[in-house]
């Protein structure tokens, strides 16, 4: 299969001279680089669209469309684009649905990516979970080589839990968080959607939860990425809102050194406790954004709100596809999907079209 050349770097100007530009079939190219200097090192790989739960501001009770079974990625593939991913410098692979741990092969996914090794050493493997059913996968995914774990829960409360999620499961997350307290995964990061008139009044209670369990709380704020498309801002806590509510009971000291983490840090009276706000819409930190999506159908995308996909089935399942060349051309597709990232996702732009696909068939 022939690599069809895409631009890298600057693009000369109308008339101008100079080498500038150069194709990813260049071998002097290394990296994911856009063209905005942006260095990638972590994809993020739905393994389904299907969850155990259904999160008012995520998806419908009823009548969700799932995708095709044959759709969705193998593990043979899964691993193919991981190892190609890791040459090309992606360092932490980040595991993500709908809920991964629904996947039946779950463990074998976690085991054969953290085999592959690029160019320093071994990758990273994470995974993004609602909890429920962790307590009884977790030895094995430890053994298996899962490395970081992020749980979702938003909010302590029974009641509010059941109406919430749809669900009366919020026993088992606490099962499954508690499985992960006692275990040497560190550092173990509870992520919590702060919400007006739903779970704002005990974005604290949450901090000391946290606090409680060794883990560090990460507040998200709320984004245009419910299936049923029906975000509003005003429902939206923001960032300084969860700021001044923590506030009032602790004194919070910025951690510095960010770098391209989602979430800002602040540290909790002096330490070592700390809380994290991921402010995507009111403070959006595109700028150093190192992250790209494969979604469980083998869709490549640069951004979480983009409407643009890159299509890596027809290289995987094509007849004419050879390993070797095969490999070639997933590398040029990445490549080019990262050079088609634009500088930010413009959710304050007039033009902001919200993404077709909800947040459980985009992944994490």
């Amino acid at each position: 299969m022939t690599a069809v050349p895409v631009v890298i770097g600057r693009r000369p100007a109308s008339g101008a001279g100079g080498d500038t530009a150069r194709t990813v079939t260049d071998p002097s190219v290394r990296g994911l680089v856009d063209t905005h200097g942006r260095v990638h090192r972590d994809l993020r790989i739905s393994l389904t669209d299907r969850c155990s739960l259904r999160c008012t501001y995520c998806m419908p009770e009823q009548g969700n469309e799932w995708l095709a079974r044959t759709s969705i990625l193998s593990t043979d593939e899964i691993v193919e684009v991981a190892r190609v991913a890791a040459s090309l410098g992606i360092r932490t692979f980040r595991l993500t649905g709908g809920e991964p741990l629904l996947r039946p092969d779950i463990v074998d996914v976690v085991r054969r990516i953290a085999l592959i090794e690029g160019d320093d050493g071994p990758v990273e493997v994470a995974m993004t979970t609602n909890g429920i059913s962790l307590a009884q996968k977790l030895p094995a995914l430890i053994d298996a080589g899962l490395t970081r774990l992020n749980i979702s829960i938003d909010t302590i409360d029974r009641q509010k839990f059941a109406d919430l999620t749809r669900r009366d499961r919020l026993d088992d997350v606490f099962e499954g968080i508690a499985a992960a307290a006692a275990s040497a995964l560190r550092p173990l990061k509870l992520n919590a959607v702060a919400m007006r008139g739903v779970n704002d009044d005990e974005l604290a209670d949450l901090v000391a939860f946290a606090m409680e369990a060794g883990a560090q709380l990460r507040f998200i704020e709320q984004m245009p990425l419910d299936a049923g498309h029906t975000w509003d801002r005003e429902t939206m806590v923001t960032r300084e809102e969860i700021l001044a509510a923590l506030e009032e009971r602790w004194t919070l000291e910025p951690v510095p050194g960010r770098g391209g983490a989602p979430a800002e840090k602040w540290r909790i009276d002096g330490g070592p406790h700390e809380v994290g706000v991921i402010a995507s819409v009111t403070a959006p930190f595109c700028g150093a954004c190192d992250r790209l999506r494969l979604t469980a159908d083998g869709q490549l995308r640069n951004c979480l709100f983009s409407n643009d996909e890159y299509d890596l089935t027809g290289l995987l399942r094509g007849e004419a596809s050879v390993p070797g060349q095969r490999d070639d051309a997933i590398a040029d597709l990445l490549r080019s999907c990262i050079l088609g990232k634009l500088p930010g996702h413009a959710i304050d732009d007039p033009s902001f079209l919200q993404p077709a696909r909800g947040m459980n068939a985009i992944g994490g």
